[in-house]
C-alpha cells in the first residue's frame, strides 16, 4: 500500500513538475516572442519618431494611489505635445478608460496637453479605450487608422506594437521619456505577464472589444504654417 501511494505521489509530482516547465516555457517564449517581433520599430528618440499623420497615446491614470502626478502620464502628455509641435505627428488620438464620471483619462489628457497649447482640433478623444487591445481595436474600426505612431512607455510599447500587428495596423512606437521612478520593476514585471496573456487572447481565445460603434473618421486639420503655405494668392487685379 505505501509503495502504491509513493508511486502515485512520484507520478503527481512529475506530473505537475512537466506542467509547470511546460508553462514557464511558454511563458518565456511567448514575451521572446513579442519583443523579437516589435524591438526594432521602437524609437527612443522624440525627433526620430514618425513622421505619422495619427499618434495614438494610450491613456493611464493622471494621479497615483498615494496621491501624487503620475509620472508615466506626464511622460506621455509631454511627448504628444512635442510631438506635434516637431511636426512628427499631425493629430492625436487620446485613448482611454472612462468607466466613471470621477474617472476619466482622455477627458485628463485633454486637459492636460490644452495646458500646453495644443489645438483642440488636433486632438480626438476616444472614450472607450479601456486596454490597449480596445484602443488599437478601435483606432481601426472606429476611426478609420490604417497607420499610426503610437505613443507610449518602452515597456508598453511592445505589446502595443504586437497587437497592432495581429489587427493588421501599419505601426511604428515612440518611447516617451521617462524619469527613473520608484516601483517601475513592478510595472515592468506585471508586462511580462500582459504579453503572455495577449498572445493567448490574440491566438487561442480570439479576444473582441468591449464595445466598438460606428465608424467615426478622424478629422485632421493641418497646421496653421501648412495652412497658410497653402493660400492662393489672389492674382486678379481686374
Amino acid at each position: 500500500m505505501q509503495a502504491l501511494l509513493w508511486k502515485t505521489f512520484k507520478f503527481v509530482l512529475m506530473t505537475l513538475g512537466a506542467v509547470l516547465l511546460l508553462a514557464a516555457l511558454l511563458f518565456v517564449s511567448a514575451n521572446l516572442w513579442v519583443l523579437g517581433k516589435t524591438h526594432s520599430r521602437i524609437e527612443y528618440e522624440l525627433p526620430l519618431c514618425g513622421p505619422e499623420r495619427v499618434g495614438i497615446v494610450f491613456g493611464t491614470s493622471s494621479w497615483t494611489r498615494s496621491g501624487v502626478r503620475n509620472p508615466h502620464f506626464e511622460a506621455r502628455m509631454n511627448a504628444a505635445s512635442r510631438l506635434l509641435r516637431l511636426g512628427r505627428v499631425e493629430h492625436l488620438l487620446l485613448s482611454g478608460d472612462n468607466r466613471t464620471r470621477q474617472y476619466n483619462e482622455p477627458i485628463s489628457m485633454w486637459r492636460d496637453l490644452r495646458r500646453q497649447y495644443v489645438r483642440d482640433e488636433d486632438m480626438t478623444l476616444d472614450y472607450a479605450g479601456f486596454s490597449t487591445f480596445d484602443t488599437l481595436a478601435r483606432a481601426r474600426d472606429v476611426f478609420g487608422v490604417e497607420q499610426a505612431l503610437l505613443v507610449t512607455q518602452s515597456w508598453h510599447l511592445p505589446r502595443a506594437l504586437f497587437i497592432a500587428d495581429a489587427l493588421g495596423l501599419e505601426v511604428r512606437g515612440c518611447s516617451a521619456p521617462s524619469r527613473p521612478v520608484a516601483g517601475l520593476w513592478r510595472l515592468q514585471a506585471r508586462e511580462w505577464m500582459a504579453r503572455a496573456a495577449t498572445v493567448g487572447d490574440l491566438y487561442v481565445w480570439g479576444r473582441e472589444p468591449y464595445f466598438l460603434g460606428p465608424l467615426e473618421p478622424l478629422q485632421i486639420v493641418p497646421p496653421t504654417w501648412r495652412q497658410l503655405l497653402d493660400i492662393e494668392p489672389d492674382l486678379d487685379f481686374e
